[in-house]
């Protein structure tokens, strides 16, 4: 945080990648969350970057969020969910 002073850039992301390898293949499946970072600490929730990172479409850090509502802003599920699709769109070929 402190490395950013006087930078007016401080946008920042989270990024997920979930790597499936099926028969020798590999598939991916990213999830990203895009945000900025803030000039001091908000909140005590939360973990690590939590307390100095607003996702975007919010004006409150993770660290001021409960665990519900930084759910929707998720790098990590949405891989997941990508995942989730993916492998059910494949079990769908198969069954076919």
């Amino acid at each position: 945080m402190a490395n950013l002073n006087g930078h007016p850039n401080r946008k920042a992301r989270f990024r997920t990648v979930v790597s499936l390898i099926i028969d020798g293949k590999e598939y991916q499946f990213e999830g990203i969350c895009n945000g900025t970072i803030t000039t001091a600490r908000q909140g005590t929730q939360g973990f690590g970057y939590d307390p100095v990172f607003v996702p975007e479409g919010s004006s409150r850090s993770f660290g001021e969020m409960s665990l519900e509502e930084k759910e929707q802003f998720s790098h990590r599920g949405r891989a997941t969910q990508k995942l989730v699709t993916f492998l059910k769109q494949l079990e769908q070929q198969q069954q076919s």
